[in-house]
């Protein structure tokens, strides 16, 4: 059984939630605490074991490639005023992972960037995550997923427990338990809403895929908004093979929404040693 170490993370997005901030600026580069969003979703899949990441791009989305490259005029910069702590975490970026760009080709549409991978990913099992999700646990996001994905061996989607109100936020998955945290999908439900959703189980960002997917993305017809949607050609692919969800431990960040944005930069500070004792008394001293 091949290793799971490559990762697909579609960056090309206009991230229109947060105009004007990301009219000249993307949205994945929006910094939580000290680090943008990108970096948190990065840093979760290398933890996981990947070591080839893969960022479909846009025309907008310079920042983000020149995140994770060398900057050696600052690095030199750093070194002459002696700020060697700083200079090292600026060069451990670039040093996470082998990265590689793609510029996306295609309609619009969560599928098409992973469709842009192919030739990079091969005949080869892969992971999926947007680059505005991330979360945050005792063990990384991926790797429960891997884990399921070795087991069965078959694709596997990370779900997440929400409530029946926020059914009308997500993909809400109908799935019979077949043990702890996992389940075998029936099928998606792409915003039912509280009345019509048939578990409280949301499909969330983190996928574990197999090469065939490329196949069924080509035949998947253009769905809602003319786009082409992954869950879509996942939907087609499990007519032939079974798909799996993995419930994931841990918080999960949607740094797209405005709101989990905030949720994000107020639970990282209260996190950070060097931070947590004002952020506390700050929190505190506010009248709600």
């Amino acid at each position: 059984m091949q290793k799971i170490t490559k990762v697909v993370i579609p960056v090309a997005g206009f991230g229109t939630r947060f105009l004007p901030a990301t009219k000249a600026m993307p949205k994945e580069m929006l910094t939580v605490v000290d680090k943008p969003v990108i970096q948190y979703v990065v840093e979760e899949a290398v933890a996981s074991g990947i070591k080839d990441v893969i960022l479909v791009t846009g025309a907008s989305k310079r920042a983000v490639e020149d995140h994770f490259d060398y900057n050696y005029e600052l690095q030199n910069w750093l070194k002459k005023q002696g700020k060697h702590e700083v200079r090292k975490e600026i060069k451990k970026i670039a040093d996470m992972a082998n990265f590689i760009y793609i510029r996306q080709k295609g309609p619009y549409g969560n599928g098409t960037p992973v469709l842009c991978a192919e030739k990079v990913i091969g005949n080869e099992p892969f992971a999926v995550l947007w680059g505005d999700e991330f979360f945050y646990g005792r063990q990384p996001r991926l790797s429960q997923l891997i884990k399921v994905y070795e087991k069965y061996t078959d694709p596997v989607l990370a779900a997440y427990r929400v409530t029946k109100q926020d059914a009308t936020k997500y993909g809400m998955l109908d799935a019979t338990k077949i043990e702890k945290n996992v389940y075998q999908v029936k099928k998606l439900v792409e915003k039912p809403g509280p009345e019509k959703t048939p578990s409280t189980l949301a499909s969330i960002g983190g996928y574990i895929l197999t090469p065939d997917i490329f196949d069924a993305l080509r035949k998947t017809k253009l769905g809602k908004g003319g786009e082409l949607w992954l869950p879509d050609a996942i939907y087609n692919l499990s007519k032939k093979r079974p798909i799996y969800a993995c419930e994931l431990e841990g918080t999960q960040y949607d740094a797209g929404s405005k709101l989990g944005y905030l949720k994000a930069n107020i639970d990282y500070s209260l996190r950070d040693p060097k931070l947590k004792k004002d952020v506390t008394k700050y929190l505190k001293s506010i009248k709600l």
